[in-house]
């Protein structure tokens, strides 16, 4: 069964729009996290960034503390992120690239570049118990490279297909190479996610993407849910992903 892992970063961008410097405010990250494990979601996603601009560190613990599911904690590489990582204990560390200046991640690791900096921290994450993903294009060279620093998961940037959804042909060929990249990942030892710009109105094009073993989404969900409330919008999304074939 493809999993449903909801980011719910972009609940706290709304508070920090009203509420950012104050000890309190709303709406909670962890309250509408707590919601979307009720309605059936398998996991949690959270993007703490340096720049602290949507969740906090409060945010993370309180998190850690509350949930049933399973914690996947969003990270650049860098060593207070790898101490917050070891402090809080996470089930999963997803490390993605990060500048202060994008809006969201713009697109996947530079594995290749960073293997032995990627390595290390592997290495410091997987000796706490906590196992790796790591937030990749679907390049083959990058997923090869991941395989040999350890890691134990990738999670397929989705980016690229998304944006090229309405065009047949671009979505074809972003789907091909989803397909590739993933299938390569599995013959390697990797286990894969996906994710980036998901919707239920995509989602089922990645039916082809063999392999999977998890979907991370969180924009859409919590745009969704402006309009037809938070459960609503993870029980839309579930009904959307339960067409995947088992692999």
């Amino acid at each position: 069964m493809l999993k449903l892992g909801v980011n719910i970063d972009h609940v706290a961008t709304l508070r920090e729009a009203r509420y950012r410097g104050r000890p309190a405010g709303e709406p909670d990250p962890v309250a509408a996290a707590l919601q979307c494990e009720a309605a059936g979601a398998h996991g949690i996603t959270a993007h703490l960034r340096e720049d602290r601009r949507h969740l906090l560190d409060r945010d993370l613990r309180r998190l850690r503390e509350r949930i049933a599911t399973r914690l996947n904690f969003e990270m650049a590489n860098t060593p207070a992120m790898l101490q917050i990582a070891i402090s809080v204990l996470p089930n999963y560390v997803c490390v993605v690239p990060e500048r202060r200046e994008e809006v969201t991640t713009e697109g996947g690791l530079a594995v290749v570049a960073n293997e032995d900096s990627l390595a290390d921290l592997r290495r410091a994450l997987n000796g706490s118990g906590i196992e790796v993903s790591l937030f990749i294009a679907p390049d083959l060279a990058e997923i090869e490279a991941s395989a040999r620093l350890g890691a134990q998961y990738i999670e397929l940037h989705t980016g690229s297909f998304a944006e090229s959804f309405a065009e047949p042909e671009a979505r074809a060929r972003e789907v091909k190479r989803l397909v590739d990249a993933s299938k390569l990942a599995h013959d390697l030892g990797l286990r894969v996610n996906a994710g980036h710009g998901l919707t239920v109105g995509n989602v089922s094009a990645l039916f082809e993407v063999p392999h999977l073993e998890e979907l991370n989404i969180g924009h859409h969900i919590i745009s969704r849910s402006i309009s037809i409330g938070l459960t609503a919008a993870v029980h839309e999304m579930l009904h959307a992903m339960k067409g995947y074939p088992p692999s």
